[in-house]
This record gives C-alpha cells, structure tokens and sequence, in this order.
C-alpha cells in the first residue's frame, strides 16, 4: 500500500494542465469494440483504471498500440468472445467500475456480453438495473449468476425500442446508446444522460457512421446502422481535476493557472466555485486563479439563508465535486450545507477532516454542515487513509494547506483517478514524496 508524505503550509505556483477526462475514456475505450476498423483517441490519461480497461481490451484480442502520449490507435477485428467468461476476466472485470461499459458494444456488435459484478469506489451502492432494463428493452434475454455474481445477456438481432430510463444514469446511458447503435430500427431514449462526455460518445459515434440525434438532451434518438468504421478522437480535459486545482490554490492560497480547460463545456463549475468566493478569471481557455491571501466568503442565498450546495444529474452539478468543495468551505468566510444526494457513503471522509480541525457537523450520510475557519485556525497534519479516488485527492488538497506533515496511506485509491499527481504537485511547489 503506497503513500503520501506531504509537508503543509507552503504557497504554490505556476500553471498546471489538466489530463484527459477519465470518465470519458472509460466510455470512449469501449466503444473501439463497435468496430473491426481503426480508431485513434488522444489525450488518453495514464492512469490506473484506464490502464487496466486498455489491458482488459488487450486480452480481449484489441491490437493497441501507442503512438505518442496519452495517444493510442486500435483495431478490434479478431476478438476473442471466450475471455468474456473465462476467470482471467471475472477477476479483472471485478476490480474495475467501468468495465460495466463493455456489455453494450459487445452485445450490439457479437449478441453477447457478460460482467462480474463490478467493484470500485467504496462510496454508496451504484446498482445495474438501468443498464440491463435498456438491453432487455432492445430485445435481450438476461441471465444472472447469483453464485458468481456474474451477469450476461444474448440476443441474436436488437430491435429498436421506446425507452423511458428510471435515472438518468450516465454509464448507463452510455452502454444503451452503444447496443442501440447497432440495433434495427430506431431507439429513442428518454431520461437520458447528457454529461458532456457522453455527448464526446455520441459524436464519436456519428463520426463511426452512427445516426444519433438529440446529443446535448435528455432525449436521444437513434437509428441503427448495419456497421460502423474507423475514426479519429481527442478527449476532453477532465473537469474533476480541473475543479480539484481550483480548490488547491483557495486553500493554499496560491496563485495558480489552470490550462485549456475547455470553458464550454465545464457547466455550472465556475459559478459554484463563485458562490464559495472564490475568484476565477476566463483568460482565453486557461482559467487564472489569484492568490486569495485575504480569503473568500460564501454567499448566502438571497433571503439571508445557508447556502446549500448539491449534486445533480447535468447540467447540475457533478457529485464528483463536492468532496473537494467540502474541504474548500473549511476555511472560508461563512457556513454551507452540502448536500450529496447520490452516494450515501461519500461523506464519511469528514471524520479525518475533524482530526484535522475542521468544523463539520455530519448530519447524516447525506448531508453535512461546514462552519469555515476563514484561515484563523489553519488545519493541522495527521495520519490518513484514502477511502476513494474522490475524497482522497480533498484529503491531500487539505493535507497541502495544513500545518505541519501529513501521511496518506492507500495512495494506490488516488492513482485510480489522477495522473502522476505528485510529480505535477512537486512543479507548482508542493512539498509531497511518494514512499
């Protein structure tokens, strides 16, 4: 178990570029299996999940290779369907989320796809009824080992169907779109996801020939097509990162240069970060943030009340987020409720964010309460494990504006999500050793 040993309380500098958006090439890496042509993405981020989601592919039969950094080209066109319920698969399957993305290409392009209950982050119970509801609606038979907690479904020729999602599930989303694409007929899908990188999916896909419209709402239309081709891709940069160095230079109080951050597609991000008060400036697509040596104030809402903060399906705000602003609110001016409606596990980082000083009230696994500091009373260093990709990137943010030395245990949680993340800290001046 890898970890981190951080020296707090030093200003950083300079300017950092986020990696690519992890939550977009865990789709985008899936959907090469829709083709026995070339596809070539970019901006690939190295990083364990994708690392280990291009492996899985890699047995599956997918020719890799790598053309430059975070660029890959492959070519799925001797696939071996027998891995697919083999125990080499049912074991690396199960220690990655995303791997749950596979079915739907799989199942559109070869009439079958099978998982083993995915594992993941340890933050609340993220169930696969939308997934498998979507492909039993395009004409699927499902079948479910309890025994092995193994799932699979067949089906010799999709049809198109009418489908109303229960959530808007993004991954979920993501897999129908990618059965549909292939399916005969026309799929409409409402309740539809529409994060951003999933509409980098379905752009992706027009351009591999499929025939999706709507991209951007929740209701997408799609007309099956009978193949699909090569294409050319470049991911977005991830706007998690981008929200978890706009957090790192309030709470050090550092002056830092975010680059090419893709503005247009970073959502409500900005103002959230604004009601917070903290200062962002838009400089071509670079995002500036002053060093905020006199602090930052959290807004009320307009009759005088407590600021609530909470997730939402997009355009709202990403869950992803809200680890990080929790720990920006320890030291601001004011007090905020944040809100985290969709994981009920995710907040039970606090308790080391006490140890640390910070005041939080948890209300329950929803909800917390947090009564800024406003730099009065900075942090202090103690002794930490991450739980999650998430909350373990706000514990180090905390760690970096503390006083004194921190130890995080379990950085292996971090590396899931964030590419060689203390050698890019060590650049803009941070005090941090990997042992």
């Amino acid at each position: 178990m890898g970890t981190f040993i951080i020296e707090g309380g030093h200003q950083l500098h300079g300017e950092i570029t986020p990696q690519g958006a992890k939550n977009e090439a865990l789709q985008i890496l899936c959907a090469v299996l829709l083709t026995p042509e070339t596809v070539t993405i970019h901006n690939i981020p190295d990083i364990l999940d994708v690392n280990k989601l291009i492996s899985i592919l890699e047995d599956l039969g997918v020719k890799i290779q790598k053309t430059g950094k975070g660029s890959y080209t492959f070519k799925a066109d001797d696939v071996n369907l027998d891995y697919l319920q083999s125990e080499a698969f049912k074991k690396d399957g199960r220690g990655l989320r995303g791997s749950i993305m596979l079915v739907g290409p799989m199942l559109g392009r070869f009439g079958q796809g099978f998982i083993p209950k995915p594992g993941g982050d340890k933050i609340g119970r993220r169930r696969l009824d939308t997934h498998f509801e979507g492909f039993v609606s395009l004409g699927a038979k499902f079948r479910y080992n309890r025994e092995e907690h193994f799932f699979g479904v067949e089906a010799k020729k999709l049809k198109g169907a009418y489908m109303l999602l229960d959530e808007a599930s993004v991954t979920g989303t993501a897999n129908i779109v990618m059965a549909a694409v292939l399916a005969e007929g026309t799929t409409t899908i409402y309740n539809a996801a529409c994060e951003p990188y999933l509409q980098q999916l379905c752009k992706m896909l027009n351009k591999m020939g499929a025939r999706i419209s709507g991209i951007g709402s929740n209701l997408l239309t799609i007309e099956g097509v009978e193949s699909l081709g090569g294409t050319e891709h470049r991911m977005l940069p991830d706007m998690i990162e981008i929200g978890s160095w706009v957090g790192l230079a309030a709470m050090t109080q550092s002056e830092l240069t975010i680059k090419n951050v893709s503005w247009e597609n970073l959502g409500l991000i900005p103002s959230v970060f604004g009601k917070l008060g903290i200062t962002l400036k838009q400089k071509g697509d670079d995002i500036h943030i002053p060093a905020h040596s006199k602090g930052y104030e959290i807004q009320n809402f307009i009759d005088g009340s407590i600021l609530t903060i909470a997730d939402a399906p997009w355009p709202g705000l990403t869950p992803d987020l809200l680890s990080i602003i929790l720990v920006i609110a320890t030291q601001a001016r004011g007090e905020v409720l944040i809100h985290q409606k969709m994981f009920e596990s995710r907040l039970f980082f606090v308790d080391k964010l006490l140890d640390m000083g910070a005041k939080i009230i948890l209300c329950d696994p929803h909800r917390a309460t947090v009564i800024g500091h406003d730099f009065k009373s900075t942090l202090k260093g103690t002794t930490m494990v991450s739980p999650d990709i998430r909350a373990g990137v706000s514990l180090l943010i905390a760690a970096l504006s503390a006083k004194g030395t921190s130890t995080i245990h379990n950085i292996e949680q971090i590396d899931r999500g964030y590419e060689a993340i203390d050698t890019r800290l060590r650049a803009i001046g941070a005090h941090i050793t990997r042992v």
